[in-house]
């Protein structure tokens, strides 16, 4: 002890006297809930308040306060002190319970808590004794276990509700000596592990420990030699504390544990937030010590030369010494600043080291502790050493601080170190794996490079940025590294770029790609594609084809084929990769439709296939290499000009046949994905339009044209080239209209040759014998139209109009013929009406017209001249059995035709429909539709043309 070192840890806050209020001598005390209570002589108890100050006081038991001690969980005073009762006899020793909380009002000025039970300790059955030593556990509210020590070895004990009287008393045995001094109990302690409850009793002889749990509790000795004074204490660990005069010992469960050899009788012992409290008797000075030992880091952390303590107790985070002269002494600790700073005036780091650590202070304030002893060692060049305590900084302490101070190159071993510690602990950053990674490539360690970036255990894949570890080690040329740690962490982009940019391994790329998943697989080919094609163009078609079409995983899947398809990446997504190699896409593409016909993106494909196939030509010349050789000369200046003029029209001959045989694909692509069956092609009809103009493709241009009934456009195509044979067979074919096509083309037809401006008498014969056939134009137009043509002769139309006037003229006769017929029968109508307007009829049928009976009266005649009996018309005497059907058909003509007069839409599209508009015209003139018609007479004389025979 007298080796340890001294500071000053804690220091005296106040010190005074005990309050006036207290008379009596104290000889017992207790603390918690805020408050102190001492227990005198006298019988009273007081409580005092923070600072010492006097709250109220009692008088607890009429003689005095032997034992008291506050509860924790309940706001309770237990006392065991003497009442007397009869002057001739002895004071009785009694147990009783305050509840602080209750006050009775005792006189007008003073109060005293409500004692809610009082028990005598000792009965027939516990005979009475001195009681040397008292302690109370709070077991679960409101039970209580209140242990007793007296000084013949017996412990009473009383346990249960005690406020209430449901308790049960028993008795423990430690010794059973005759003479009481061996055998009193001097100390108790109690150790609760969770529902294991002990009990720890001391004797000047032996230690012992009762389980109090079993059913019947059990004794066990621990020590054969005790404490004759009262010194014991508990630490927090629950450990048991016995001051002797060579030595302070602890116990435990299991026996005696660790001793101090503290000299000096030991009067009072306590513990405080992990210190050790001892009020001894030094015997170098022979005065009163107070000391408070730290006993992990071996040190005193206070000392003080006190007089005769009474009490020592702990309440409000400091420690209580109550003299017996009644002067007190409060002592508190400083706060963990000053206790550092006074160690860092005195380079005294692992003192401070130890005591942040001990007093488990917050990770950050032992990080600061450990930079500060980190730059001291430091200052002194002891660098290893300094490293090992900026590790422990790791988590709390800002990386570059340290980094900065061990960049120059002598120490880049321990920066190395520093380095690795922060990738274990996973707190490195993208720089910080940069540096590590550089730091290795500069010391050439390939074996602690392996170890970090080839690391079997999985920890490298969170140790370090992937990224950054992958960058650094290409850039010093160690690509196996930087492959593996991509392919660790799947990376595949990253290990793609190294096998095809830096070593171009193309070979091995494509088998890695082969390897990984759909997904994976297509998003590197998407990245990487450009280069494999330019290298390995056929490999990387495959490739393709297998991501996207993958016939072999189809079973795996367990889905239908649609459904699958869908799943698979299209090939439109993978066109940007071919953009300098038409030959692979359009090889590509082919095999990709041959194989799947009912892909999602037909169009697309067959878009970019169209667009292929009617090119002019597939090479770029910016990048062609067929003229180039290895060496970047020009193939053709290196030999002759008639042989170079050999090759190029050999290559000419070549390229167009393959011209001529890509634009058949394309007119059998267009036909095929526009078939009869489809309402709309499976491509792009306005793109296909536009790619057929660019490159002049006629065919394609035509079928279109044709498929979207666009026939005017069709000739004129035929018309741009002057294909007069192909016209006319066009006009034959599309010109029908009874097969759906357009009888106006023949007239476009004519008008093309009337503005030809040559001899073209053959075509414009065989264009008017259809023209005539089918009564297309009238012949006035024909002969304005083919006027224009200054190379045409009469006699090419002489026929033509001759056979037009012949049928005219048969026209005309007929027409005239049929007009005097109708002149005929509208003057015999005339006359007929007028003879009904001035004329009598006379009705001489003497049958009736419907039951064919002679005819009798009542009769009905008609201006028909039919007669009918009045019986078998029944009800109907207006109209004429015989004649209605007919009159109420020529009723429902004309309501039909007004009805068509009300329809515009209707009259219209019969002129526009019809051959001859004019014709349509004047039969709706001629049937009264259009001309304004009028109630006349006629209407009147149909309406009245039924009259009574009676009334004639």
């Amino acid at each position: 002890m007298y080796q340890w070192r001294k500071f000053e840890f804690f220091e005296e806050k106040f010190s005074g006297k005990v309050p006036e209020d207290i008379a009596g001598k104290i000889q017992c005390c207790s603390s918690g809930k805020g408050r102190i209570v001492l227990g005198c002589d006298d019988g009273t108890a007081s409580l005092l308040d923070r600072g010492l100050k006097f709250n109220y006081g009692f008088q607890a038991h009429s003689s005095s306060v032997l034992f008291l001690q506050q509860l924790k969980q309940r706001n309770f005073l237990v006392t065991v002190g003497e009442d007397e009762q009869i002057a001739s006899q002895p004071p009785v020793v009694c147990l009783k319970i305050f509840d602080l909380d209750k006050m009775e009002p005792e006189g007008t000025s003073t109060s005293s808590p409500d004692c809610i039970q009082i028990l005598r300790v000792f009965t027939n059955q516990f005979p009475e004794a001195k009681i040397t030593s008292f302690l109370v556990l709070e077991e679960a509210p409101p039970l209580l276990l209140i242990v007793i020590g007296l000084d013949n070895g017996s412990i009473y004990c009383i346990q249960g509700d005690i406020a209430r009287e449901r308790i049960k008393r028993f008795k423990l045995q430690v010794d059973n000596h005759s003479d009481k001094s061996q055998s009193s109990i001097t100390g108790l302690g109690f150790r609760v592990d969770g529902q294991v409850l002990q009990l720890f009793a001391v004797t000047p002889n032996t230690v012992n420990l009762f389980n109090m749990h079993a059913q019947a509790p059990t004794r066990q000795t621990l020590d054969q030699i005790g404490s004759s004074v009262t010194s014991v204490a508990m630490t927090d660990r629950s450990e048991f504390i016995i001051g002797r005069p060579e030595a302070i010992y602890f116990y435990e469960v299991d026996g005696r544990g660790p001793c101090w050899a503290f000299e000096g009788e030991k009067k009072f012992l306590g513990w405080f937030r992990g210190y050790l409290l001892c009020v001894f008797d030094d015997q170098r000075t022979g005065k009163n010590t107070f000391n408070v030992y730290d006993l992990k880091n071996r040190l005193i952390a206070h000392s003080i030369v006190v007089n005769e303590v009474s009490q020592m107790l702990c309440e409000w985070g400091s420690i209580i010494l109550i003299l017996e002269d009644k002067s007190t002494l409060c002592i508190g600790e400083k706060d963990m600043e000053s206790k550092l700073d006074m160690l860092f005036k005195k380079n005294l780091y692992t003192v401070a080291i130890n005591l942040v650590q001990s007093q488990q202070a917050d990770a950050a304030a032992t990080a600061e502790v450990l930079r500060k002893y980190g730059d001291h060692l430091y200052s002194k060049q002891d660098f290893d050493e300094a490293m090992a305590q900026y590790i422990h900084t790791i988590g709390h302490l800002e990386p570059s601080y340290v980094i900065q101070k061990f960049l120059d190159a002598q120490r880049i071993h321990n920066l190395t170190n520093y380095l690795e510690k922060l990738h274990e602990k996973g707190l490195a950053s993208k720089d910080h794996t940069t540096l590590l990674l550089n730091c290795y490539t500069k010391l050439k360690d390939v074996e602690k490079l392996n170890e970090f970036i080839k690391s079997e255990d999985g920890v490298g894949e969170q140790k370090f940025d992937v990224e950054t570890a992958i960058r650094v080690c290409r850039a010093a040329n160690y690509h196996e590294h930087a492959m593996s740690v991509a392919k660790k962490a799947g990376r595949h982009e990253w290990y793609l770029k190294i096998l095809l940019e830096d070593l171009g391994r193309y070979e091995e790329a494509l088998q890695y790609i082969s390897s990984l998943e759909l997904s994976q697989a297509g998003v590197t080919v998407k990245e990487y594609g450009k280069i494999l094609i330019e290298h390995k163009p056929a490999e990387t078609v495959e490739i393709l084809m297998r991501l996207c079409t993958e016939e072999s995983e189809l079973p795996k899947k367990g889905a239908s084929s649609g459904a699958f398809i869908s799943m698979l990446p299209s090939p439109i997504d993978f066109l940007n990769i071919f953009v300098h190699y038409p030959h692979a896409l359009l090889e590509f593409l082919e095999k990709y439709t041959s194989k799947v016909k009912d892909s999602s993106a037909q169009v697309e494909i067959h878009n970019t296939l169209l667009e292929l196939y009617l090119s002019h030509d597939l090479d770029f010349p910016s990048i062609s290499q067929s003229n180039i050789d290895e060496g970047g000369n020009d193939l053709a200046s290196s030999k002759s000009v008639s042989n170079g003029k050999a090759i190029s029209n050999k290559k000419d001959v070549s390229d167009e046949k393959g011209r001529q045989e890509r634009r058949r694909k394309g007119l059998t692509l267009l036909k095929s994905a526009w078939s009869s069956e489809l309402e709309q092609p499976l491509y792009d009809v306005d793109l296909a339009i536009i790619l057929c103009e660019m490159n002049d493709f006629k065919e394609g241009l035509l079928f279109l044209y044709e498929k979207m009934k666009l026939f005017k456009e069709v000739i004129a195509c035929y018309m741009q080239v002057h294909d007069h044979e192909g016209l006319i067979a066009c006009c034959k074919r599309l010109g029908d209209l009874g097969k759906g096509g357009d009888p106006s083309l023949w007239a476009d037809l004519l008008k093309y040759f009337g503005e030809l401006g040559e001899d073209c008498s053959k075509e414009v014969k065989e264009i008017l014998t259809y023209i005539e056939r089918n009564d297309i134009l009238p012949p006035i137009v024909v002969l304005q139209t083919l006027a224009k043509n200054p190379c045409l002769s009469l006699s090419v139309i002489k026929d033509y109009i001759a056979r037009k006037l012949e049928h005219e003229s048969q026209l005309i006769e007929e027409d005239r013929r049929a007009m005097e017929k109708y002149q005929e029968e509208s003057s015999t109508m005339r006359k007929e009406i007028q003879d009904l307007r001035t004329n009598a009829r006379i009705f001489q049928l003497s049958k009736c017209t419907a039951c064919t009976f002679t005819l009798d009266l009542p009769a009905v005649h008609f201006m028909c001249m039919h007669s009918f009996h009045q019986r078998c018309l029944g009800d109907n005497e207006k109209e004429c059995p015989e004649c209605a059907p007919e009159y109420r058909a020529v009723l429902e003509t004309k309501r039909s035709l007004e009805q068509s007069s009300k329809n515009p839409d209707q009259f219209f599209q019969q002129v526009k429909s019809s051959k001859d508009g004019f014709s349509v015209i004047a039969d709706y003139f001629g049937k009264g539709i259009i001309s304004k018609t009028s109630n006349g007479p006629s209407e009147a004389i149909g309406s009245n043309s039924a009259s009574s025979g009676n009334d004639f």
